[in-house]
């Protein structure tokens, strides 16, 4: 087992706040990159030995928690700050938040189910898929006091990040019953997600959420409809177990996503 290390940068461009653990270059079995883990553990965490937290698991981790580390320095998600006050303030159940960060350049085939005809790249989004539920996971509960079951483990991530979460969260729903996906890319593979919805036979109990930025651009937003639209056919209930919104002139970018961080940590998390 790697064994975490409390992280806890200082300088002018790191962002962290709260409690944080490191596992650097964490080796798989399924694809040939290292990558780290960061970890963030709720206020209390150290307070209460007994007690075991819900868990969210976070795709493009270097963007989510630390402005030194984002695809664009200073612009990060904000995850952390959002997270502690929520908590603090008792709108959300205390949780793990686990952020994996991506590999740079395979991120694109690691984050996509299959092969993008027109692109000419994707498609390993299932081997991903192993290294998150058969690796990933358990090292976490093995590591941390996790509770294990679906109703309380999520996944997310934005853009690739979602459109893999969301394919994730559809393959493995006796893993993932909580999804968070911020404007997924309905669009790769000429709509391959939608294809996947639409054929389901069975619908999970993954409680979703779903969004898109109006300033994206009117296709995607029109995808990202879609996409609701589908999960309402298939027995998702807007309002219940889906919740979808249009953060009106928000771009496609990190800056954005931190902005709708609470609403979603509200809807799958609510205390």
């Amino acid at each position: 087992m790697i064994e975490p290390i409390r992280y806890a940068p200082t300088g002018p461009h790191h962002t962290l706040t709260g409690d944080f653990r490191m596992h650097y270059d964490f080796r798989s079995r399924f694809l040939p990159n290292d990558r780290h883990l960061l970890v963030y553990l709720p206020p209390e965490y150290d307070d209460h030995t007994s007690r075991r937290y819900p868990v969210l698991y976070l795709n493009d981790g270097q963007n989510v928690f630390d402005g030194a580390t984002s695809y664009v320095q200073g612009q990060d998600w904000g995850f952390d700050e959002t997270a502690e006050s929520l908590i603090r303030g008792g709108e959300i159940e205390p949780l793990i938040i686990v952020a994996i960060y991506n590999t740079g350049e395979d991120r694109i085939d690691e984050y996509t189910p299959t092969v993008d005809a027109r692109l000419k790249k994707g498609g390993a989004a299932d081997l991903y898929g192993r290294l998150l539920v058969e690796e990933v996971k358990p090292l976490i509960d093995e590591s941390y006091r996790t509770l294990v079951g679906p109703a309380q483990t999520g996944l997310g991530g934005s853009s690739l990040g979602g459109l893999v979460s969301l394919h994730l969260a559809l393959k493995y729903p006796h893993v993932f019953g909580k999804l968070m996906a911020m404007s997924p890319s309905v669009w790769w593979d000429r709509g391959m997600i939608l294809r996947r919805v639409q054929s389901l036979q069975v619908k999970p109990s993954t409680r979703v959420w779903l969004d898109i930025g109006t300033k994206e651009g009117k296709l995607t937003t029109r995808n990202v409809r879609t996409l609701r639209d589908a999960l309402a056919i298939k027995g998702w209930r807007l309002g219940d177990d889906l919740s979808y919104y249009e953060a009106k002139n928000a771009l496609h970018d990190e800056l954005a996503w931190g902005k709708r961080v609470d609403k979603a940590l509200r809807f799958l998390f609510a205390r």
